[in-house]
């Protein structure tokens, strides 16, 4: 065991194979992130439009147009998605795009399915009466929705969107399929130099736990954070409700 470590840090430090992490884990941040704001934007408008798609007609079509969306990238393989996208969409649009482009958009597409019925369940629980108060202050449907509705949308589904935004870079793990060097691939080039896999992908996954670590104290610390700040605007409306009274 000794010996397999020795030939890890050899490889890792002697033959600046940490370069080649720190250039993995820099794409796999780009394909999480990018793609996760990709996602959570795609998601919020296919959202919006299923709430809103009784209301009008070519709402409801568009509804149709996001569903047959959702049903695609959520019961399809993420793998599948990319080889289809990068060897077939946009060979068949005769466009030549950046394999790291291609993954971001695979997975910011893939996300989006995901994140609408996260936004939808954090629309459908916020009280219509919010959606109402904002009417009656002269405001238009969309903008009631966007200034009032989504933001608490926003808030209710953070656990959720961490969830999600969790498991989005562990799936970037996948991205190797269309050769994109992430973080996975830097430590597979590692263990190929050498022929010795067993440390480097432990490793690996330490990388992986310790980025999920992280990830997980940095939602938790936003929840903390906007349950501090309901509270405050509770008892503020408390305050402002018994001085009516008064």
């Amino acid at each position: 065991m000794a010996l397999k470590w020795q030939t890890f840090i050899r490889s890792f430090v002697d033959n600046e194979g940490y370069k080649n992490v720190l250039d993995g884990l820099k794409n796999t941040a780009y394909i999480a992130l990018i793609g996760f704001v990709i996602g959570v934007i795609i998601g919020s408008l296919i959202a919006i439009v299923k709430v809103a798609s009784k209301r009008n007609g070519f709402l409801n079509f568009l509804s149709k147009i996001g569903d047959v969306y959702v049903f695609f990238f959520r019961g399809t393989p993420i793998i599948v998605q990319l080889l289809l996208i990068y060897y077939v969409l946009f060979p068949l649009m005769n466009v030549n795009v950046d394999k790291l482009v291609v993954a971001i958009v695979t997975f910011g597409l893939n996300s989006g399915a995901y994140v609408s019925e996260i936004m939808r369940s954090g629309i459908m629980s916020v009280d219509k009466g919010q959606l109402e108060a904002g009417r009656a202050l002269g405001l238009s449907y969309p903008s009631a929705m966007l200034r009032i509705v989504l933001p608490q949308a926003l808030k209710n589904s953070l656990p959720a969107l961490g969830n999600e935004l969790i498991a989005l870079v562990k799936d970037t793990s996948v991205a190797g399929f269309i050769a994109v060097f992430d973080l996975t691939q830097a430590f597979k080039a590692i263990g190929s130099s050498s022929y010795e896999y067993m440390i480097p992908y432990i490793v690996l996954a330490l990388f992986y736990l310790v980025i999920v670590g992280i990830l997980t104290i940095v939602i938790k610390l936003v929840e903390k954070r906007l349950r501090k700040s309901e509270k405050r605007e509770s008892k503020s409306q408390k305050r402002s409700a018994k001085s009516v009274e008064a």
